[in-house]
């Protein structure tokens, strides 16, 4: 339960989405106090229900959040809140940057300990090699999405906003998530969807075998966030979340059919777009600060979400 003693929290802006709620169960087994913040989404996970202040929120409101902030005593603040971009990219950029620039002065007027931003594996497109790590210049480079764009100006912004306040800034460069509370039908990942298409008893989209990449599962994904925001101490302010590892979509397939009898999915050959190797993300900075190491492989991942899903409908 929820103590109504004032106590100091962390604040989770976009708490009820994938990686948030994911980070806010993470932070609150490593016993701290969370608060997390929803615009439209009101269903409170089941694995949250009883755990964490639930608030609702609209970010681009500085009012609303500052007051917020002060009603709860935030020490520190992870902000994850985003929206899907529409038709007008130059909505999408004023919504989510006023919602950034409002999260950072509310960091700056309450003074809080540190302040984490989510950023985004795509700030590395246009680099050649096949393990990025945090020191690689990021090239001046097509960016693949608008929220990829919009994340890249995110990691300058945050801390050129910090630099000289005493609130450490934390950049988050996030892998490709996927897992409980994701978006059945997502374009970004196709795990939920083939998984979905089998829960209905169809065959799902054929991948090709050797594709796939750096793939984190989200309970990994949030518990990387929260021990850098338990850490005592970081000495960099960039990291990268993820799992470290590359995985394909071969052993996806494998993974679902051992999960679930009788499924077996078609696979494409080869990779899409000719030999090559997909990325992964470097995560010894991550490791060696926090001891962070992913939890879940393959197998386990696509076990426990199918587990999931069947009780649940995202």
């Amino acid at each position: 339960m929820i103590s109504d003693e004032r106590q100091e929290m962390i604040l989770i802006t976009g708490g009820l989405g994938m990686i948030g709620a994911h980070t806010a169960r993470a932070l609150a087994d490593l016993g701290h106090q969370v608060v997390v913040t929803t615009h439209h989404r009101t269903e409170v996970p089941s694995f949250l229900a009883g755990r964490v202040a639930v608030e609702p929120l609209d970010v681009t409101d500085q009012d609303a959040f500052l007051a917020l902030a002060d009603r709860h005593d935030v020490s520190d603040i992870v902000h994850l809140a985003g929206t899907i971009p529409g038709k007008d990219p130059v909505d999408f950029f004023r919504t989510d940057m006023t919602g950034l620039l409002n999260a950072l002065e509310v960091a700056r007027v309450r003074g809080v300990r540190r302040f984490a931003v989510a950023s985004s594996i795509g700030v590395y497109a246009g680099r050649t090699e096949t393990r990025w790590h945090e020191e690689l210049a990021l090239p001046a480079a097509r960016v693949p999405h608008l929220i990829v764009a919009f994340k890249k100006a995110v990691e300058p912004l945050t801390t050129h906003s910090l630099q000289d306040t005493g609130v450490q800034p934390v950049i988050l460069r996030i892998g490709s998530i996927w897992g409980p509370l994701m978006d059945p039908e997502s374009p970004f990942n196709p795990y939920p969807p083939s998984i979905s298409a089998v829960l209905r008893g169809e065959q799902p989209r054929p991948l090709h075998a050797d594709d796939g990449g750096d793939i984190c599962y989200a309970p990994d994904a949030g518990r990387a966030i929260a021990l850098l925001m338990n850490a005592p101490a970081l000495r960099h302010t960039v990291y990268n979340v993820s799992s470290g590892r590359p995985a394909t979509h071969r052993e996806f397939a494998d993974a679902l059919s051992a999960t679930t009898p009788g499924v077996r999915l078609d696979l494409l050959p080869g990779r899409q777009n000719g030999p090559g190797s997909d990325p992964c993300l470097d995560i010894t900075r991550l490791t060696r600060e926090t001891g962070f190491t992913p939890a879940f492989d393959m197998a386990g991942a696509v076990a426990d979400y199918v587990a999931w899903r069947a009780g649940n409908p995202r």
